[in-house]
């Protein structure tokens, strides 16, 4: 499911500050549209897997520098589950695994693991979700003391299944103050008011984080569906909590179309951490960066500074000599133990992009869609093109001829439906051009799509380009409207040649907490080279965890394992490394104090469980 308000909460500037959006009724000024299928949530991040067990090859070799697994614990035993499980988090002597939807939502909500022993963790219980409802990235456990509880709280998110109707969004806490008897205190809590709907429940909630200032408590929820997706909770009474501010910054944090390979600009998680007595949140923004806002006062958040993407890509510029944009992504972020820096991740499944060329030379920009046939060294799409119109309409559209790649328009229909249509008259590709009107024009939206043939993503104009070769006198497009597409359905337009080039997958960047300037970046060497680009499983960064006493930091690299880096003198430097016999999918990252003194780090695998390591030092 999509955001689909669109208006960002009223704003004020004031001594280089931002005031943001602060009451709950605000989100009834928000205009409701029809989703059409637009990555803009960070549900919608997640919707795959990739398979690393069991198998001789298709893995990173194992290896292991400077780390000690001390144990680990396979929920599934004998019966594999790729993909089921998702976060981690721990408390005391357990930990807390998050289960994701895939293979079947079946099973969703959170494993208790005991851990007393972490070199033989063991089965404790599952706390089930609600039916259809799946629980994915911010588990977390803290220690509550308020007049209204004192004891352990758990709170995980609520997404819905895919073809599911019965589930819940928003957060569920429980008491796990006796592990071994959770009691749901409450169960979809959050945001009921999106525009122009009569909510039964809450909406889809992708992360989550709590923390205590004094004697209240606080939670900060991602929300899925709506453009003000910073929503926070008072839940100092855990048992009723109260929403107190829903806030949207990708209006404020935004750069210029194109600065960025895609204009998706969201909320994806977060983080809050009491620094100089100011309790400070660092929400990671997808395309739009990473920003940093006071919630000492949570009904009233303030934008301190964000984060801008460099005008090329660091790491492509480094390894390759390329000048292309950034990726963006970002994911997840974690500040330091001395709040100097913050370290954080920029999630890219998708080694490759695209180089798009139209007959006459111009050159544009595309954005692949997600589960098509990717354009890769081994598939390009090339050729003449057709304009169909919406495409909505499957009996509407011209017969193709051979070789021929459909040129849509975006809008009224999803784009699914779109795509699937032209497939059945014959086209071997589709080029989808935006509308007028809100996140439209020169918007670059990464679609959520299925079909059997490539399709990809471009700008109103470039639409018109290719159909029409220009761009007419007088044109116009913006939030409000603009010039409509007049050229006839059927018209032929130019050949484009849309080619693969090898970009790389996800990484890690290192910030100035004070200036947010990106200071370096690390990378797994695999994940910068065309020959892994495919048949070694994810090689994307997905999150991190700094250590409280150490300058480390704990990475989760999806197939590239679990990685440590030290980042003293305001560089990352690789430490130690584990990547298990078989491979691994490493997907949540959290340090732990356990109660026999030790240190440990637990790494939550989405195809077994939970790694238990220790860093050994170099």
């Amino acid at each position: 499911m999509n955001r689909r308000a669109t208006t960002v909460g009223t704003a004020l500037i004031a001594a280089a500050a931002l005031v943001l959006s602060g009451g709950p009724a605000l989100a009834h000024d928000d205009t409701e549209w029809v989703d059409d299928g637009v990555l803009d949530s960070g549900e919608e991040t997640h919707n795959h897997h990739s398979q690393q067990h069991g198998e001789e090859e298709g893995h990173l070799p194992a290896s292991s520098s400077n780390v000690v697994k001390v144990g680990n614990f396979d929920l599934f035993a004998d019966m594999e589950e790729p993909g089921r499980i998702a976060d981690v988090s721990a408390f005391g002597n357990y930990a807390y695994l998050t289960a994701f939807w895939e293979p079947e939502c079946d099973r969703g909500g959170v494993y208790i693991v005991d851990i007393s022993d972490p070199a033989s963790p063991d089965f404790v219980s599952l706390i089930p979700s609600h039916r259809g409802t799946y629980s994915g990235e911010g588990s977390q456990v803290i220690h509550l003391e308020t007049p209204f509880f004192t004891g352990e709280v758990l709170a995980y998110q609520n997404e819905i299944c895919p073809g599911e109707t019965k589930g819940v969004g928003g957060i569920t806490l429980v008491d796990v103050t006796d592990p071994t008897n959770p009691k749901k205190l409450v169960e979809g809590a959050g945001d009921f008011s999106v525009a122009g709907k009569a909510q039964t429940k809450s909406n889809e909630t992708h992360s989550v984080r709590m923390w205590v200032d004094g004697d209240n408590a606080y939670a900060v929820l991602v929300d899925d569906l709506e453009q003000t997706d910073i929503d926070i909770l008072d839940i100092t009474n855990p048992s009723r909590p109260v929403l107190v501010s829903e806030t949207g910054l990708d209006e404020l944090i935004s750069q210029p179309l194109g600065a960025v390979h895609g204009d998706s600009v969201f909320f994806h998680d977060v983080v809050v951490k009491e620094i100089d007595g100011v309790q400070t949140m660092l929400a990671s923004y997808w395309d739009g960066g990473y920003a940093k806002l006071d919630v000492d006062d949570p009904a009233n958040p303030v934008l301190i500074a964000d984060t801008d993407f460099e005008e090329f890509d660091p790491v492509r510029l480094e390894v390759a000599g390329e000048s292309i944009s950034p990726e963006g992504n970002a994911h997840q972020s974690e500040f330091t133990n001395d709040d100097e820096f913050f370290i954080a991740t920029d999630e890219d499944f998708n080694p490759y992009r695209v180089t798009a060329t139209m007959e006459d030379g111009t050159e544009f920009t595309a954005i692949q869609g997600s589960d098509v046939p990717q354009i890769d060294p081994d598939t390009t799409l090339a050729g003449p093109t057709r304009f169909v119109g919406l495409a909505c309409d499957a009996v509407a559209i011209p017969p193709a001829a051979a070789g021929e790649i459909a040129v849509i328009e975006r809008g009224v229909c999803d784009f699914t439906v779109k795509v699937q249509n032209v497939e059945a008259a014959g086209y071997v590709g589709a080029v989808v051009f935006n509308r007028t009107g809100v996140d439209g024009c020169e918007t670059l939206v990464s679609m959520l799509v299925e079909a059997g043939i490539p399709a990809v993503f471009v700008s109103r104009t470039d639409g018109f380009r290719i159909v029409t070769g220009g761009v007419p006198a007088g044109y116009t497009c913006d939030d409000a409207g603009g010039t409509p597409f007049s050229a006839a359905v059927g018209t032929v337009g130019q050949d484009v040649d849309i080619k693969a080039v090898f970009d790389g997958w996800g990484y890690v960047h290192l910030y100035d907490t004070d200036t947010m300037q990106d200071l370096d970046q690390y990378y797994i060497p695999e994940s910068q080279d065309p020959a892994f680009a495919s048949g070694f499983g994810d090689l994307s960064v997905h999150e991190v965890a700094t250590d409280p006493d150490e300058s480390l930091a704990y990475i989760s690299y999806y197939a590239g394992g679990f990685r440590v880096l030290d980042y003293s003198g305001g560089t990352l430097t690789e430490v130690g490394h584990f990547i298990d016999e078989g491979g691994n999918n490493f997907w949540g990252v959290e340090v732990h104090q356990h109660p026999n003194g030790q240190k440990y780090v637990l790494a939550s695998d989405r195809d077994s469980g939970v790694y238990i390591f220790q860093y050994t030092g170099p």
